[in-house]
């Protein structure tokens, strides 16, 4: 039997019997690793969706697993480095799509990137020069990362 379409949700027909499922969002997490010299890690995807096109390392979250720990796991996985996972940034979603991303801000801590098995190709760019991104929600992602480096900057007093 096909699982039913995201919107549906199965009732028991007995009065009373009080049973319904209803089929479960997947949660991904991604991170915007910024070097010292506040450049950006990107992957380019080596799957579908939206393979070839440029992402931040993000990827599912495994049942139990802390949100933070998932997302410095899948930079790892994707890109061979380790991150500090420092910011929630926000989390998106989409009518119709039965994923959940949410997107943190982290910092380089150690390791050279180098693509991972889920990626073709990892690369650094400045958030001024961004190539075009993978998904719908990049460009409020990235928003959201500007301004937490500019409340970031405004607290230690350096305008950065």
């Amino acid at each position: 039997m096909p699982a039913p379409a995201p919107h549906v949700v199965l009732r028991c027909t007995d009065e009373g019997c009080g049973w319904a499922w209803y089929r479960d969002p997947k949660v991904a997490v991604g991170v915007v690793v910024e070097d010292i010299e506040g450049h950006i890690l990107l992957v380019k995807r080596n799957h579908e969706p939206r393979m070839g096109q440029w992402a931040f390392p993000s990827g599912f979250v495994d049942a139990g697993e802390v949100l933070e720990v998932a997302a410095a796991r899948e930079v790892r996985e994707e890109t061979g480095v380790e991150v500090s996972v420092e910011a929630l940034l926000g989390a998106y979603s989409e009518a119709g799509e039965t994923v959940i991303f949410i997107a943190y801000a982290g910092r380089i801590v150690s390791g050279t990137a180098a693509p991972g098995d889920e990626a073709i190709e990892v690369a650094w760019f400045g958030p001024d020069d961004l190539p075009p991104l993978a998904f719908a929600h990049d460009g409020d992602v990235i928003a959201a990362w500007q301004r937490y480096r500019q409340e970031a900057a405004a607290l230690r007093g350096d305008g950065s």
